[in-house]
């Protein structure tokens, strides 16, 4: 009898999680974060301070599970890049369109993970590891694809003697120009698309 409470107790409390999510989401976008405040947050998502307050400490707190959403997005979005293509080096490249694609569908999660990293340190233990799961899955499907290559013989071993910090230089370069898409005179899918070409070219076995 308790067990099915139980469990609509937590499918509830999980709503009302995402629900706060969704409000802070919306009211970050349109008042910008530092203009924001809990009180906003509570009235885009109905709901009283005292009980907003049950779910998340602060502001920062809500910055965090935004930044674990982001997470798991791109997560899922690796995954499926994954299973889509046949050899590592391919899965690769499949990655990198995805990543891409993430940053042009989802601009406030890519800026969201950009911030992770020093905001990880102000996180509670909680989150921080959290947030340290999704990152570490994120390259770990990277180093899968590496691994990938390396076995079916499209990527370069004389190249790639240690997968694990191949992963974390193929993740940050690709985010790094990213980044300058901005800024840079050049259109986007040109740079994007040269940058795919040199990474892929740095791993692959020729």
């Amino acid at each position: 009898m308790n067990e099915p409470l139980m469990s609509r107790r937590e499918r509830e409390k999980q709503a009302r999680y995402d629900a706060i999510l969704d409000a802070a989401e919306k009211a970050f976008s349109e008042k910008g974060y530092d203009r924001t405040s809990m009180d906003d947050i509570a009235r885009t998502a109905s709901l009283s301070r005292a009980l907003l307050y049950v779910y998340f400490k602060d502001k920062a707190a809500i910055q965090m599970g935004i930044m674990l959403r982001a997470g798991q997005s791109l997560v899922n979005r690796f995954k499926k890049a994954l299973s889509s293509a046949d050899t590592g080096l391919a899965q690769i490249r499949a990655m990198g369109d995805a990543y891409y694609q993430f940053y042009q569908a989802e601009p406030d999660y890519f800026s969201a993970l950009t911030k992770a990293t020093t905001a990880m340190a102000e996180a509670d233990k909680a989150q921080a590891m959290e947030m340290l799961c999704s990152k570490t899955e994120l390259i770990e499907l990277i180093e899968e694809a590496i691994h990938n290559g390396l076995e079916d013989g499209t990527m370069s071993s004389k190249k790639i003697t240690e997968p694990a910090q191949t992963a974390l230089y193929l993740r940050g370069a690709l985010h790094g120009v990213i980044m300058l898409c901005e800024g840079e005179s050049v259109p986007s899918d040109t740079l994007i698309r040269h940058t795919m070409d040199m990474l892929t070219h740095s791993i692959a076995n020729q």
